[in-house]
């Protein structure tokens, strides 16, 4: 009986190491400017993250060779930056990162803001959250960001000059605007000075300096202006214009329920509010303007205080779409050029890989 429990334990023990051995099957080798090696296992947790990320059960082999693919071209445009000497610094990648959360939350934020805002909102920390929603951490995640950031960049870099030729005709313009006519249109909005105090760890100090500005404000001993200006001398609070639209998105900006909203819409001109206390901090505003709702034609400014038309906005955008399409464009020929045997070596093809890729 021994003898035939040690003989199952030896063979579980060949079976785990047999399986380890396998996931470290190397599938190919990038030496364009250093040796890469993309091993199966590299290969699993990519297409899991993928998995997770787009909430997909399962790739086919093919898919898998796809996502195989993409890693190799990831390898090779950071290979080629690293070799010409083009980097993002961690500053540039920071920067970014809390750009992309500053947009959602309305307003900059830094990283210990952002960490508190999504603890206080999902019961989780920073590193949580990312885990749940993108499967990385803080510093994976960033990590990942500064490879993506470094690719895009190097290939606009290369290809400067064609990417920002891309741009639409006068007939494409009007022909969009004609088609998304009635998508055109002025909300009813509201110019707002909005004052914000984080709490941070000092929630009394926060509430005093919060309604040392408000009162300031009221006895009209500091300007809009002053109060901008004095931001680059106190950080301990933040400030600045605010165009409200009548809509559910921008109570929720300002955390205030959409009848509130209505309500500050019936306010006159001039009206100052009482100091409104959040999750994570303190607030008030001032009703500096407000503009009706209307139809916008192609000379129209797309939104009040700014010079910009709907022409220009669309012309804008269309830019973008084109000059994004040309980056693909410019990713893929740039990866095809440097895709040869001499910087690539494919270990397992045929079915041989679609053999490893079955699982």
């Amino acid at each position: 009986m021994k003898r035939f429990a040690l003989g199952i334990t030896v063979f579980l023990m060949t079976a785990i190491a047999a399986f380890a051995a396998n996931d470290l099957t190397p599938l190919v080798i990038v030496k364009l400017n250093k040796t890469e090696t993309i091993t199966l296992k590299q290969l699993k947790n990519r297409v899991e993250l993928y998995q997770k990320q787009n909430n997909i059960a399962s790739f086919t082999v093919d898919q898998k060779k796809e996502i195989l693919q993409t890693m190799i071209d990831e390898k090779l445009v950071l290979q080629a930056a690293a070799k010409a000497g083009f980097s993002i610094t961690d500053t540039q990648v920071n920067q970014y990162f809390l750009s992309s959360f500053s947009q959602r939350i309305g307003h900059q934020v830094t990283e210990a803001e952002l960490a508190e805002i999504v603890k206080t909102e999902t019961g989780h920390t920073l590193d949580e959250e990312l885990q749940n929603q993108v499967g990385m951490n803080v510093k994976e995640y960033k990590a990942h960001l500064k490879n993506q950031l470094t690719a895009q960049q190097y290939v606009i870099q290369l290809k400067r000059s064609e990417i920002q030729s891309a741009a639409p005709t006068d007939e494409e313009i009007r022909a969009f605007y004609e088609i998304n006519k009635a998508s055109f249109v002025q909300n009813d909005m509201v110019k707002l000075f909005l004052v914000i105090v984080p709490k941070g760890k000092d929630v009394e100090g926060a509430r005093v300096k919060a309604n040392k500005l408000l009162n300031d404000v009221k006895d009209k001993k500091r300007s809009d202006t002053q109060i901008k200006a004095d931001m680059a001398k106190d950080s301990t609070y933040q400030s600045g214009d605010l165009l409200i639209a009548k809509t559910a998105q921008h109570a929720q900006q300002l955390n205030i329920s959409y009848q509130e909203l209505i309500d500050l819409f019936a306010k006159n001109i001039g009206y100052i509010s009482t100091l409104n206390e959040t999750n994570t901090d303190f607030q008030f505003y001032v009703v500096r303007a407000k503009y009706a709702a209307k139809m916008l034609n192609l000379s129209d400014i797309v939104q009040p205080e700014t010079t910009v038309t709907v022409y220009d906005y669309i012309k804008q955008n269309l830019t973008q779409q084109k000059q994004s399409q040309y980056l693909l464009k410019a990713i893929e020929d740039v990866t095809a050029e440097l895709d040869t045997p001499a910087n690539v070596d494919r270990k397992k093809t045929g079915a041989d890989l679609d053999k490893l890729l079955n699982w």
